[in-house]
Formats: C-alpha cells, structure tokens, sequence
C-alpha cells in the first residue's frame, strides 16, 4: 500500500510541471509545482556560479514543489550514486531537503527512492552540505534528483555534484525500510 502511495505522488510529481523561468536543464514539478517558480540568484551564491532556487508564490502550501532533473540512468545503472549540494533556506514552514529516484520504465513505484523527509531543512538557514546516496539498479533507466520545498518559503542549491561513490558510503534509506542483505542468512 505504502509502495502504491508513493509511486502514485511521483508520478503526479513528473506529470504536473508548471511553466516558470527556464533554468537550463532543470524543471519544476511537484504536487503543487503552480504554486511555486524556479530560478537562478546571483546574490546568493556560495561558488562562482548562480545558485538555483524553488520559492513558493503563493496558492496551495499544503504540498510540495521540486527543482529537479530527469536523467538517463545509463551511466550509473548498477553503481552507488550520490547527488550532493549546498542548501540555503529562508522561512521554509514545513521542510525541504535533496531528493532521488530511479525508474524502471514503466514500473512503478520508483525502484529505488529518498527524500530527506527524515532528515528535514526548515526556517531560515544558512548554506550547509547534504546529500543522498542511492544504490541505482542495473535495468533502472531514469534518474532523478533536486531539491524539494514542502510548502512556503525558498530554498536555494549551488555546488552540486552527482558521482558514483564506493560501496564504503552508506545509502540513504526511506524510514521504515530496509537496505537488503548482501548475503543471506542460513
């Protein structure tokens, strides 16, 4: 039931983008993406580049608005893969964080997912280091990641990296799940 739930809002999350500033190679999207724009801050940047952000405009704060990118999983389908970022928030009521998933066309739900809701960002903060870590299956053929903001407020990312990390790096799993064994129990 809860596997149904959640493939269920992020099919309605990739289905439902809205029309906002065109940030090269990102979209918006989300349960409520029209409640939200996206954009790029000069301003507020903690490296040489513009910072992206997702800010809530007003309407419906009862749900979410992601940043984020749809990739191929190619390049990373059967290896450990971390999407990390700087985040910076400001009046974030419920929380944001780093989120990703990857799919098997057309499967649902998602074959592997997180999204820091365990691991929540809110109010005002300033630029600090997160990151999920995913182990990305070998037949998985998108990849998805960005920020999420859950509800009003706006969150800002700059420095980010997406990398195949060893197994040494742990995996970040969505409370109430587990990681499964590597090797069985006899």
């Amino acid at each position: 039931m809860k596997k149904t739930i959640l493939g269920a809002v992020l099919l309605a999350a990739l289905c439902s983008t809205a029309s906002a500033a065109k940030v090269d190679g990102w979209i918006l999207s989300g349960a409520r993406a029209g409640s939200y724009e996206i954009g790029e801050d000069t301003s507020e940047g903690a490296s040489k580049k513009a910072p992206r952000f997702i800010r809530y405009t007003g309407g419906d704060a009862s749900s979410f608005g992601t940043l984020m990118q749809q990739i191929s999983a190619k390049n990373y389908a059967g290896k450990r893969v971390r999407f990390q970022a700087l985040v910076k928030t400001r009046d974030v009521n419920n929380w944001a964080g780093l989120w990703m998933s990857a799919l098997r066309v057309p499967q649902e739900p998602p074959s592997a997912f997180y999204n820091s809701h365990d691991k929540p960002i809110a109010g005002t903060t300033d630029w600090q280091q997160r990151s999920v870590t995913l182990d990305i299956p070998q037949d998985a053929t998108i990849l998805n990641f960005g920020v999420i903001n859950s509800g009003s407020g706006q969150v800002w990312i700059d420095e980010l990296s997406l990398e195949v990390v060893g197994k040494e790096v742990p995996v970040d799993v969505m409370p109430g799940r587990s990681v499964p064994a590597e090797t069985p129990v006899l």
